[in-house]
């Protein structure tokens, strides 16, 4: 769940607020709030307690955990995937493993994402080159080779093996 970063949990109030087109006033009687407390946390003056920023997530109909993460009490964090609470359900390793194998496990998945976020820029089209600016090199047309044909003039021409 990405939120929108703002200065402070105030602003993200008050700009929840705008969005919903309520009032403070209409918000702290939600809330059940005074309008002066409201205000001042909406102007960054006071820190409210997870109590109250569930009221008033309640007041303006979203999510209480989205508060208390714009608030800083919780960290946003994604569930733990079915591998790391098969890891943790084990009852033949010990914690050591467990957290040996969930940190490895982890690390996994931190590279694939570095993985898929260079093959997700690398797919970007490039607006400086003509994609027909020149011939494959000669890596691309070896393993193409199978596959393709060599036409005369050296360019690569798609032929279909049947078999």
């Amino acid at each position: 769940m990405a939120l929108p970063k703002v200065g402070s949990i105030g602003e993200y109030i008050r700009e929840q607020r705008q969005q919903a087109k309520i009032s403070l006033r209409q918000l702290a009687a939600a809330a059940g709030v005074s309008n002066p407390y409201l205000s001042q946390i909406e102007r960054g003056l006071r820190k409210p307690s997870a109590e109250i920023l569930n009221q008033i997530a309640k007041g303006l109909r979203i999510s209480s955990q989205a508060l208390y993460v714009q608030a800083g009490l919780i960290e946003d964090r994604e569930p733990p995937s079915d591998v790391i609470t098969a890891i943790r359900a084990d009852a033949h390793l010990s914690e050591r493993q467990r957290q040996v194998l969930i940190d490895i496990y982890e690390s996994f998945r931190k590279e694939k994402h570095a993985e898929d976020e260079q093959t997700s820029q690398n797919a970007r089209p490039r607006h400086d080159s003509d994609p027909d600016d020149g011939p494959l090199p000669e890596e691309f047309l070896a393993a193409l080779e199978p596959y393709a044909a060599t036409s005369r003039n050296g360019d690569v021409t798609q032929e279909t093996k049947e078999g």
